[in-house]
Formats: C-alpha cells, sequence, structure tokens
C-alpha cells in the first residue's frame, strides 16, 4: 500500500528532494542571521555618527539618514518574515497531507490483515480510520483530483468487500428454506436453519465469530438492515402462519456442534380460532430458540451494548401484536357475560408472554397495546356482543314472515330469574309494608279486574318477530354483572334492535305487504306485539342498569310501533278497496236488478268466482272446438289434402289462437301460466291485455299468497 501512495504523490508532483525538516531549520537560521545583521548595522551606525555637542545639526542629519534607512530594513524584514511565514504554513499542511496518507496507509494494512484472519471487528475499526483519512483529505482546500478520487475509491471497494464477507458470514448463520407456493400445506416446507458461530481456530481467543460479525455490522451500519430483513421473512412464513392456523406447531430440533432447526408441522384439531396460550408458546418457542443461538448476543460498547433482540423486537412486535390480537384475542371474547371471569386466565397468560419477552429483550416497556387489549375485555365483550345481537336482529328481519306462532292470552316473555340487586331487601319490605296497609282497608263490593285485561287478543304473529323478542331479553339479561359501561352499552343495543326494525322491516318487505293480505294482517300484529311488550320491557332490569331516574326505557317507542302495524294494515285494505272497486265496476251500478241481463251481470262482478267443475266444462268445449272446428274444411275428396286447409284455420278465424291460449290456461297451474306470460313477451301475452290476465287468473283461482304473486308477475 506505501507503494500505492507513493506513486500517486510522485504523479502529483507533491514531493520534493530537500528533507523538509532541513529546509525549516535553514529558515530558521535565516531570519535569525538577519536580526543579528540589522543589530550590528545600528550600533555601528550609532557609533560612526556619534557627534560632539558642537555639531547639533549634522547629528540630526545623521540621525534622520540612520531612521530612514532603519524603516527601510524593517521593511524588508517584514517582508521575508512573510514569506517565510507562508512557506513554513504550507510546509505545515504538507506535513499534514503525508501524515493522513500515512494513517491511511497503516490502517488499509491492518484492515486487510484483520480482514484475513476474520477478525471482522478491528477490520471494520480499520476501515473506519482509512475512511476518516480520505474525509480529512477531502477537507484540505489544495488536495488534488486524483489522489481524492483514488482514494475514495479504494475505500469504496474495501467497504464492499468488508460488507460481502459480512453478508456472508450471516448467511451461514440463519439458512432459510422457504416454501414456493401460499396455502395452509405450503407451510409445512418452511425451515430455519440456526448455525453456532465458531470461534476463529484460536482455543486461546475469548469471543466467538458469531460477536464479531454483528459488532462488525453495527459497525458498517449493517446490522439494522439484516435483521429487519430477517424479521419481515420470520413473520411472514413463521411466526404469522403459527398464530393465524390452529394446526401449525413449530417444532425445534438440536444438531450437535451445528445449532437448531425450527421447523413447521401440522396436527389434528377442529378449532377454528387459535387459543391465545398456544399462540404464546407457540411465538415463545420460535424467540427463545433465536435468543439462545443467535439474537441473545450483545454488541456495542460498554457504555452503549445493546442485545440483537432489542432490535428485532422493535422490528416485528407492533406487527406481530397486531396479528395476535386480529386473529386469536378477538377471537376468544366470550359470548356471554357468564364467561367473563374465565377471561382472567388469558389476562395472565398475556403478562406472562410479554414478561418473557421482555427478559430476553424482543420487549420494552411496561404496558403495551396487546396487553391493554386483554385487561379492556369488558369494552371488548361488549362491542362484539352488541355488533352479534345486531348482526341476530337483521338476519331475522329480513326472513320470510310466513311463519307464524300462536298468541293467547296466556303468553308472556320468557325472563330468566335476576339475582337481586344491593337495596333490593328493602325495597321489598317497603312493598310488603305497603300491601299489608292495603289488606287492611277492606272495600265493599269489592270488584277485580278480567284475568285478560290488558292483555294480547289471540292472534298469530311471526315466528321471528318472536325470536326477536327472546333475543332482545336475552340481550338484556347480559347486563346483570356487567360493568357499568358494558351495560349501558347493551342496553342501547336492544333499543337499537327495535329502531332497526322500524326502518328495515317496512322497506325490505314492502311489495309484500301491498300483495299479499295474508302477510300485512301478520306485519299488523307483530307490530301490536312489540308494542304490547315494550310498554313493559326494561323495568325488570332497572335495578342493574346504571341509568338515571327517569329514563323512558322502551315506552317511547310504542306510539311509533302501533303506527307502523296501522299504516301497513290500512295500505292493504286500500288495495281490497281498489280492487273491489275494480270487480264491481262492470255491475252497471246494480241498476234495473229485475231485469235479467242486469242481475246476472251484478251477481258475476260480485262473485267473479269460476268454479272447478265449470272451469273443467268450458276446458272441454274449448278443446272440442279446437279438435273438431277444423274438419269442416274439407274441399278436396281426399282426406290427406285437405289437411293443408285444416291447417290454415289461425288465417281466416281472428281469435282462434286466443281460444288455444284460454283452453291452456284453464287447464294450468299458475306458476303455468305465468311461464308463458314470460314478463309481456310470451304467447299469452300477445292474446290478452294485462287487465284481462289478471282478470282470468282472479276468475279462475282463490285469494292466496300464491295467486297475488302471480298476478304481480301479471306486466308488460
Amino acid at each position: 500500500m506505501s507503494s500505492f501512495v507513493t506513486e500517486v504523490l510522485a504523479s502529483s508532483g507533491k514531493l520534493e528532494k530537500d528533507d523538509l525538516a532541513c529546509k525549516v531549520s535553514k529558515l530558521s537560521r535565516k531570519v535569525e542571521e538577519t536580526k543579528e545583521e540589522v543589530t550590528d548595522m545600528i550600533n555601528k551606525k550609532y557609533i560612526e555618527f556619534m557627534p560632539s555637542m558642537e555639531g547639533a545639526e549634522e547629528l540630526l542629519d545623521q540621525v534622520e539618514s540612520v531612521s530612514k534607512d532603519i524603516d527601510l530594513l524593517k521593511s524588508c524584514i517584514e517582508n521575508e518574515y512573510a514569506k517565510l511565514k507562508q512557506q513554513l504554513e504550507k510546509n505545515t499542511a504538507v506535513i499534514d497531507l503525508l501524515q493522513h496518507l500515512q494513517e491511511f496507509d497503516t490502517a488499509i494494512e491492518e484492515y486487510h490483515r484483520a480482514l484475513q484472519e476474520k477478525n471482522y471487528v478491528v477490520a471494520a475499526k480499520q476501515h473506519g480510520k482509512a475512511r476518516a483519512s480520505v474525509d480529512a483529505l477531502k477537507a484540505w482546500k489544495d488536495t488534488e483530483l486524483p489522489l481524492v478520487h483514488a482514494l475514495s475509491s479504494e475505500i469504496t471497494i474495501q467497504r464492499e468487500n468488508l460488507t460481502y464477507h459480512l453478508g456472508e458470514e450471516w448467511q451461514k448463520l440463519a439458512v432459510w428454506k422457504l416454501p414456493s407456493t401460499k396455502s395452509n400445506y405450503s407451510f409445512l416446507k418452511t425451515a430455519l436453519h440456526l448455525n453456532r458461530g465458531g470461534s476463529k481456530g484460536d482455543e486461546s481467543v475469548p469471543h466467538a465469530l458469531l460477536p464479531s460479525i454483528l459488532q462488525a455490522l453495527s459497525i458498517q451500519g449493517e446490522l439494522h438492515k439484516k435483521i429487519k430483513l430477517f424479521g419481515q421473512v420470520l413473520f411472514k412464513y413463521m411466526l404469522k402462519p403459527l398464530i393465524i392456523y390452529p394446526s401449525l406447531v413449530v417444532e425445534v430440533s438440536s444438531q450437535p456442534e451445528q445449532g437448531a432447526v425450527l421447523s413447521l408441522q401440522c396436527t389434528e384439531t377442529k378449532a377454528e380460532h387459535p387459543d391465545p396460550s398456544q399462540v404464546y408458546t407457540k411465538v415463545l418457542t420460535v424467540l427463545k430458540t433465536l435468543h439462545e443461538h443467535l439474537f441473545g448476543k450483545f454488541f456495542g460498547d460498554q457504555k452503549n451494548e445493546k442485545k440483537v433482540s432489542e432490535i428485532l423486537g422493535d422490528l416485528i412486535w407492533e406487527e406481530m401484536s397486531e396479528c395476535i390480537i386480529r386473529e386469536c384475542l378477538v377471537h376468544s371474547i366470550p359470548a356471554n357475560s357468564s364467561q367473563l371471569a374465565e377471561y382472567s386466565e388469558v389476562i395472565k397468560q398475556t403478562e406472562d408472554f410479554e414478561s418473557s419477552l421482555k427478559e430476553m429483550g424482543y420487549l420494552i416497556g411496561d404496558s403495551t397495546d396487546l396487553l391493554k387489549y386483554a385487561r379492556n375485555i369488558n369494552c371488548h365483550f361488549a362491542s362484539k356482543k352488541c355488533q352479534d345481537v345486531i348482526v341476530a336482529a337483521r338476519k331475522l328481519m329480513t326472513s320470510e314472515m310466513h311463519n307464524t306462532v300462536k298468541i293467547t292470552p296466556e303468553y308472556k316473555l320468557s325472563i330468566p330469574k335476576l339475582p337481586s340487586s344491593s337495596g333490593g331487601e328493602k325495597e321489598r319490605k317497603e312493598s310488603s309494608k305497603k300491601r299489608a296497609h292495603y289488606d287492611q282497608q277492606s272495600l265493599e263490593n269489592e270488584k277485580q279486574l278480567s284475568p285478560n285485561t290488558l292483555c294480547l287478543p289471540v292472534c298469530r304473529i311471526s315466528e321471528s318477530v318472536q325470536q326477536l323478542m327472546e333475543l332482545a331479553i336475552q340481550t338484556l339479561s347480559e347486563v346483570v354483572g356487567s360493568s357499568p359501561q358494558c351495560a349501558v352499552q347493551l342496553f342501547y343495543t336492544v333499543r337499537n334492535i327495535f329502531h332497526l326494525f322500524y326502518d328495515v322491516v317496512p322497506t325490505y318487505h314492502k311489495d309484500n305487504f301491498l300483495k299479499l293480505p295474508h302477510l300485512a294482517a301478520i306485519q299488523h300484529n307483530n307490530c301490536m306485539f312489540i308494542a304490547h311488550h315494550l310498554l313493559t320491557l326494561g323495568f325488570q332490569f332497572k335495578p342493574h342498569l346504571p341509568l338515571k331516574d327517569g329514563v323512558a326505557y322502551f315506552v317511547d317507542l310504542v306510539p311509533g310501533f302501533r303506527r307502523l302495524g296501522a299504516r301497513c294494515f290500512v295500505a292493504q285494505m286500500n288495495v281490497q278497496k281498489a280492487e273491489m272497486l275494480e270487480r264491481l265496476s262492470t255491475a252497471r251500478n246494480f241498476s234495473n236488478l229485475d231485469d235479467e241481463d242486469n242481475y246476472s251481470v251484478a251477481s258475476k262482478a260480485i262473485r267473479q268466482d269460476i268454479s272447478n267443475v265449470d272451469g273443467e266444462r268450458l276446458r272441454t268445449l274449448c278443446q272440442t272446438i279446437i279438435e273438431e272446428g277444423p274438419l269442416v274444411f274439407n274441399p278436396l275428396p281426399d282426406e290427406n289434402k285437405n289437411k293443408k286447409y285444416q291447417e290454415e284455420v289461425p288465417v281466416y278465424v281472428k281469435k282462434w289462437m286466443t281460444l288455444k291460449e284460454i283452453s291452456m290456461v284453464l287447464n294450468a297451474n299458475l306458476q303455468e301460466i305465468v311461464d308463458r306470460w314470460a314478463e309481456g313477451k310470451g304467447p299469452l301475452a300477445v292474446e290478452f291485455s294485462c287487465n284481462e290476465m289478471k282478470s282470468l287468473i282472479r276468475a279462475l283461482f282463490k285469494n292466496t299468497e300464491r295467486r297475488a304473486a302471480a298476478l304481480a308477475k301479471i306486466v308488460k
């Protein structure tokens, strides 16, 4: 390397033959000699021109002349001194330049020696010294560009060389085997081989190769990049699958003098979501193995000593904790309040999990989002419960309403037995005193109300509405033993159920309520059933609800539900009224009923019903005409030749196809008629108008939901 520096300096023209030390010494001696000459000159002049007292004027002239000589000499000395000072500064700069070059040369030589011996820490430090020397040369304003460029290129090459060697060593420490595809079974091909960092060959050397690699990577600024890339692969191909899939487990196999192998295995399980304790165990198994073989080492100086696990923890903890919450803890939230007490075990497991991570250095801090989520179980339970309840309620509201159950005056909502609240004993005693007081006041001719007073009359309601009320009762039962915040949230969720019913059901079933009279009547009963029970719903749970006095609970919703049921019923009545008016429009205003024709028309308008027997006989007559009518077209003696003319009957008889379609309708069911209508594009639509077809359907079929549905499809 010294020859390289010599060549660079020689090419730049900076070396001189004279020794710098000798040159500086000569300059110093020259300055001293000049000073002595000036002093002698002044003394000679002073003695030579020493005047007597008689020649004062001559003396003054001599003094003036001497002063001028002195000034001239002083100026010469100052100029010479400035030149010498400038030369000295240049020489000093040259010395500094040579010193930096010498330091660079020494550092590079030490770097190569350490790199060859795999002493990566020394190599990294020496490379840093060489880089500092180059930086110092760059700061020198008179540095020739070829010199700086040459040294900069050299330091860059050596940095890449060191980085390459460290990368090779790092790859030997952690070897990944990754799957080519992503599926449940592809993760079984994932494996991580952890090789121990061996010694440097000399048994007397106390430190192993692994700490040397880590320290060198840290000095080079490459350690964070390596750990970041490793952490991304670790989370994506090992930790995340272990968290998401309950069937995946991690297996650790030790290899003597080589290290360990982490691999994923599959086990049989029926669980859809992973259990928190299993997830924590699997994650800790991976991280403990890494800590023992790779990331438990320290790097840095004594003042700033740090574990590699701290870097890995900082990089993967946030994403890993979010994954545990999303894929595990969310699904571990209890379905009902009775299981909340058991969840303390999950909180304890989470605390132990984080404590283990802190001991290994993966986690720093007292409270994390993961532990906060586990401890805030009451809030999460309420949110999940409310979400599940709303989803279940909406499913009931959008289900079929035809399935009904009979409601009698004896029907009561099934409310579970509730524990007595604080202060309940006092209230019961006061209530007993009041009853005793009233019992003492016997009234003459005492009359009692009927047991059915304030009860719903016998009716039928949708089975889904009955289930909806049961869902509301079940949700309100969850407030017992819940936190105040949870209880209030559950209470307002039940209110939201009825608000949702008020908005969803009339909109979702709107068309059916107008087309199907039976369904409209059921909706009327449903609304009255809900309104009836909303009068008292909630008061049973009053001791367990942290609500202010004066809260209406559900009573304020009663008028709205009554109006909702009445509107649906009145709308259907209007539809029925319009249909009756349409049928009676042909009754000739019921005038002159003594006339047989008028009476017949009015009677048909009122009844509008073709019996099955009539329909069958009409079909038979139509079919006879269809089959035998064409036979009258026989102009030729040969019957076979007459078929041509018989097939042309529709050409000459304009209503022939109408007759054939009527015959079909008289023998068809509702679905066959709808199919032949084909949304106004079928054969029936060619022969009949919408009103004609609807009238024929009303005449042939009874008023049922299926008939109403068929009528709704007769449009063009």
